[in-house]
């Protein structure tokens, strides 16, 4: 073969590799998402314009970090298999009742079982007559003010949601009010300095950012993104961001709540049946729960029972005297302990009582009351102690 022959066989050879080359077309390998959220938003009262807005923010976030956003308002999505496809639910400004009996247990039954949830500013105005959510979002919205300039105190710096913030940080937006403070049964993130603006009704101690462990799975909060503006926030978005990925077990956080309830109102219930405020002025606060009498009960959806071991409450009786059964998750749920309260001579005079609780359980507090007729007895304050707080 000559020099010519091979350099004319190798140009050919050449060529139809050059265009065999052109012809195939590099498969593409699709990437999935390392995980997957929903986020909800569907509304029965008031209607944030920013919802749209928060999607969108959230779908960006998403497509930055590596995880997949469906967005729907329909609450048919609330079905034990199709959450299961899910590392994180998030309500975003939801209002009033949006979920029936059965998607509130797929909800439940997904959060206890390793699910997260996260809550956005009106997601705390939502389901109010349910206890297990009042739980879970950890305390429903009161009132507001109108939108204004505040200072927010940074109290953990190392939640993936927070780290990125200095301790103070002044924003707008629009500041609520809670009908409890959710303190005894979450790990707070954040507080409001209400000296720095006008209508806070909460006192030195008004979280606005908080988490908690549910059950198996993981819950947080956060009470700002009322405004549009809010959810185009470089610092907003990274706390949006910290919250998902917490909320999505992705990454890990101390969320423990305090080692005990700490000293609650007893006339702070969130639910009841029979039961009315009563005004005494030696109680803290000058008020009590009161008007008790046989088979009424209080509930607490804020208050934990998970690992409780001591309940103590500062009570007094003109009337009967009577007990109070300390339960877990309604009225009628798990009986973790009673205690008796005795005739004290007045509606104004005060003694303790406390009991040790033999039973367990992990649902919001409910204390129901026994005793004979008429009125039974007042409770003006009370604590529930466990061994260790909630992570």
């Amino acid at each position: 073969m000559t020099t010519l022959t091979r350099r004319l066989r190798r140009g050919a050879t050449a060529l139809a590799l050059a265009v065999l080359g052109a012809l195939v077309v590099p498969v593409q390998t699709a990437h999935a998402a390392s995980f997957e959220v929903l986020v909800f938003s569907r509304t029965a009262g008031f209607r944030h314009d920013a919802i749209p807005a928060g999607i969108d923010a959230l779908r960006t976030l998403g497509a930055q970090n590596d995880f997949s956003v469906t967005a729907t308002e329909d609450p048919g999505a609330f079905t034990t298999t199709n959450l299961g496809g899910y590392e994180a639910v998030v309500f975003l400004n939801t209002t009033g009742d949006v979920l029936n009996a059965a998607q509130q247990t797929a909800l439940q039954t997904y959060v206890d079982s390793g699910g997260g949830y996260l809550g956005v500013h009106a997601a705390a105005d939502t389901e109010y007559d349910w206890p297990y959510y009042g739980q879970l979002v950890g305390a429903w919205f009161q009132s507001h003010p109108a939108i204004q300039q505040a200072t927010i105190r940074t109290e953990d710096r190392t939640h993936p949601a927070t780290s990125h913030l200095g301790a103070t940080w002044t924003r707008t937006d629009e500041w609520y009010n809670y009908r409890t403070n959710p303190r005894t049964g979450v790990h707070v993130l954040q507080t409001l300095d209400e000296s720095t603006y006008s209508g806070g009704s909460m006192g030195a101690d008004h979280p606005i950012t908080w988490c908690h462990r549910q059950g198996q799975g993981r819950s947080f909060y956060t009470g700002l993104g009322h405004t549009i503006a809010s959810y185009a926030d470089p610092a907003f978005r990274s706390l949006l961001l910290g919250g998902v990925r917490y909320a999505a077990g992705q990454v890990a956080a101390d969320c423990s709540a305090p080692a005990g309830t700490g000293q609650v109102e007893a006339e702070a219930y969130t639910s009841g049946s029979g039961v009315q405020v009563a005004a005494h002025a030696p109680a803290s606060g000058g008020r009590t729960l009161g008007y008790i009498e046989n088979g009424d009960w209080a509930g607490y959806a804020s208050v934990s029972t998970a690992g409780a071991r001591t309940f103590t409450a500062k009570v007094s009786s003109a009337g009967a005297g009577g007990t109070i059964e300390v339960r877990s998750g309604s009225a009628t749920g798990a009986l973790l302990g009673t205690v008796t309260v005795p005739v004290t001579g007045g509606w104004e005079t005060f003694t303790t009582v406390t009991t040790t609780l033999t039973g367990s359980a992990s649902g919001p507090l409910f204390l129901r009351f026994t005793g004979g007729g008429g009125a039974l007895f007042d409770v003006d304050t009370f604590t529930l102690s466990s061994g260790s707080g909630r992570r």
